[in-house]
């Protein structure tokens, strides 16, 4: 339906976005009781909305609504509202909508409260049942699946001085207004008004729920004063171990991560892979681009068998990727690594920073699609990245060499004619020093293994590493972009 048969559309948030950024910020107060905000996690997590009270459920509509309870970490209060034609109306927070499991909470002490944040439910994998599709859940962050997938890495509205020594601000999403679905509806419209110390701003989701979700978000920033790094479109996720980097402590399973590289397409036509790690020490690299393709964090590796793991399923997560609408200009994609001891923690985050940020007084806006992909994730047209492995074979060496094993898939390989011989095309930078290069046809997969040998001069430094595959001056593959962290 056009905007106009609406009471809300996105230039209302938005007018609301501009009028909080000429204002003095004040952060949204907390009124949970100490029941609440003593709770533990696991006490947390035995709140449950009752599915029999989702919103929209007697309508039967092909959209629901289901709502979080705030309390614990949970204690910003989240506004919802439901906009129905002429109409916008508050969806107010009923304590009777929850079964408090064995927690013992006075209900009267609940008057009042808002929610912590709210899901989408839409049938993707069965007509007869209606599947949780998308997170809306503290500070910016959000997350989503498609068919067949389980939750992992997450996506924010915006990411603020991540990884500088100042501290990260995380903006707030303060209050949604979503369109009440028709009957036979395949999206659902949800606007949100964000909120923080420095920046305000007006979106506008999307969602199309299917084998691959999608989100198409438009955003339109205000900017209460300069703020030094901006980061558009962030994607969170987890790292803990790969082929690359094993586990520190004894495990079972042989991988363990919600995604294992950075995926970025140039604006130049070029595609870059860059595998993750845990780093021993904060991690920040970028790659400087102008009018990107497209970025995103990939679960290329979609084998049971990598992980071993029956409650996790790590090899159903989603790929997330970030598809640009018209030009963004000149910027980087950015990548912070963060140690973590364990899987418990998010600590990979990857995100555009554009060379003009905004501006104090101006209005700045983006947009871009969100994909969540498993079966159909975006891929180079060449070959790729299938694993990178770390560590030597047999003859064992006693010297202080890395040996590296990188194996690419993909049409241009298979294409190849049988007598053809790849070459490695490898360059390392100043701390580095290459020792051997070899390239080798891969009989199980179809496909080709580039492998290395180097040296570090000094241990205490990064070295990075950049590789492909020629075939008489022919680019075969994308670009294997590596960092080797100090030791």
């Amino acid at each position: 339906m056009p905007g106009s048969a609406w009471a809300f559309n996105f230039e209302d948030v938005a007018a609301q976005a501009k009028t909080l950024a000429a204002s003095p910020y004040k952060r949204p107060k907390s009124e949970l009781p100490k029941s609440l905000q003593d709770l533990t996690y696991d006490q947390y997590r035995d709140i449950r909305f009752n599915p029999e009270k989702a919103y929209w459920r007697d309508a039967r509509l092909p959209f629901e609504l289901a709502f979080f309870h705030p309390g614990r970490i949970f204690d910003t209060p989240v506004r919802i509202n439901e906009v129905a034609g002429k109409a916008v109306r508050p969806i107010k927070f009923d304590p009777q909508a929850f079964d408090y499991g064995a927690n013992k909470i006075n209900l009267k002490d609940l008057n009042g409260l808002d929610f912590a944040g709210f899901r989408v439910h839409y049938p993707v994998n069965t007509p007869k049942y209606k599947d949780e599709v998308l997170v809306f859940l503290g500070a910016s962050y959000f997350r989503a699946v498609g068919k067949d997938q389980r939750y992992g890495l997450s996506a924010r509205g915006l990411a603020l001085d991540t990884a500088l020594n100042s501290g990260e601000e995380f903006p707030l999403f303060t209050e949604f207004w979503i369109e009440r679905p028709e009957a036979g509806a395949k999206e659902l419209v949800i606007y949100a008004l964000l909120n923080s110390r420095r920046m305000t701003g007006a979106y506008r989701f999307l969602l199309r729920p299917g084998v691959d979700t999608a989100i198409d978000v438009k955003s339109r920033l205000f900017a209460r004063e300069n703020i030094t790094k901006v980061g558009l479109a962030p994607l969170t996720s987890m790292f803990f171990s790969g082929e690359n980097q094993r586990s520190p402590q004894e495990d079972y399973r042989p991988e363990v991560h919600d995604s294992d590289g950075l995926s970025v397409q140039s604006g130049t036509g070029e595609w870059i892979w860059r595998p993750l790690s845990n780093p021993k020490k904060l991690l920040v690299t970028s790659y400087a681009l102008s009018n990107p393709g497209g970025f995103g964090m990939m679960q290329r590796d979609r084998e049971y068998t990598s992980y071993e793991d029956l409650e996790s399923r790590f090899e159903l997560r989603p790929s997330g990727w970030v598809e640009p609408k018209g030009k963004w200009g000149s910027g980087r994609v950015e990548l912070v690594q963060i140690p973590t001891p364990d899987e418990t923690n998010d600590n990979i985050v990857a995100y555009w920073v554009p060379d003009a940020p905004p501006k104090p007084g101006a209005p700045f806006d983006f947009e871009y699609r969100l994909l969540w992909q498993k079966e159909k994730e975006r891929k180079p047209p060449l070959s790729w990245v299938t694993q990178t492995r770390r560590g030597q074979g047999y003859p064992r060496r006693t010297d202080d060499s890395i040996t590296l094993a990188v194996d690419f898939e993909g049409p241009s390989l298979a294409k190849l004619p049988a007598d053809a011989k790849p070459e490695a095309v490898i360059s390392v930078d100043s701390n580095g020093k290459l020792l051997e290069t070899n390239t080798i046809h891969n009989d199980v997969t179809g496909g080709w293994r580039m492998t290395m040998r180097m040296s570090r001069n000094d241990t205490s430094k990064p070295v990075e590493l950049r590789g492909f595959l020629r075939n008489n001056n022919l680019t075969l593959s994308e670009t294997w972009s590596y960092i080797l962290s100090p030791d």
